[in-house]
């Protein structure tokens, strides 16, 4: 019968059993020594859409898309009148009918009667503004003395600018000019410069307020 294997021999052996055994398992891990096995390649996590079609995973909630460029349109051809809520023909009617407004305020002939004056220019104003329209002119306080004279005024006006505009109102400056005749002579009576706001009925405007210039009128504020 064969002696058994001394002490320090069996160590050695039992050492060299781990040996092999964790050098197989490191084989069969790397799926062997010449490597052949393939690598997974890393998932990209999927980017959603936001509410608005931008990119939710972009940093700040901010688009991932490139920027669309504003148009802009050169200074030569730039349409000022686009500014304005009314077409060009609106315009003109509207600065019209202040400057008949104006007109009217400098055309009196006191050979008549005051209201036949006012008549000319309530024709011109909303219903609201033709039932002051007496308190807002000067004529009435001199009527007898021009009429005994016989005198006949004739306005002139011309629109200079606008001041201001809402969606529905314009309110012009309109310097305004009085040319009278009387029996003896004839004389112009500058009459200075008018704010004149005018309101769109429809199709038509209507002078809704008339005051001078430096009064700070500024529409239907």
């Amino acid at each position: 019968m064969p002696s058994p294997l001394p002490e320090r021999a069996q160590r050695f052996v039992f050492i060299g059993l781990i040996v092999v055994l964790v050098g197989a398992g490191v084989y069969f891990s790397t799926g062997g020594f010449g490597g052949g096995g393939t690598e997974e390649a890393p998932v990209e996590p999927e980017v959603s859409q936001g509410e608005n079609g931008g990119s939710a995973g972009a940093p700040n909630g901010l688009s991932s898309m490139e920027p669309s460029p504003l148009p802009t349109t050169a200074e030569g051809d730039v349409d000022v009148l686009e500014w304005f809520p009314f077409q060009e023909e609106e315009l003109r009617v509207a600065g019209t009918t202040a400057k008949a407004f104006a007109e009217a305020y400098g055309t009196i002939d006191y050979t008549g009667s005051p209201e036949a004056y006012y008549d000319s220019m309530r024709a011109l104003a909303t219903d609201e503004y033709a039932d002051v329209l007496a308190e807002s002119s000067r004529a009435g306080a001199f009527w007898a003395e021009m009429a005994e004279a016989e005198a006949i005024a004739e306005g002139r006006a011309e629109v200079e600018s606008i001041r201001t505009f809402g969606d529905s109102s314009i309110t012009f400056v309109v310097t305004a000019q009085s040319i009278t005749e009387t029996a003896n002579r004839e004389f112009d009576e500058e009459l200075g410069e008018f704010a004149i706001t005018v309101v769109q009925e429809g199709r038509t405007w209507r002078v809704f307020d008339f005051q001078p210039a430096d009064a700070g009128q500024f529409g239907e504020e």
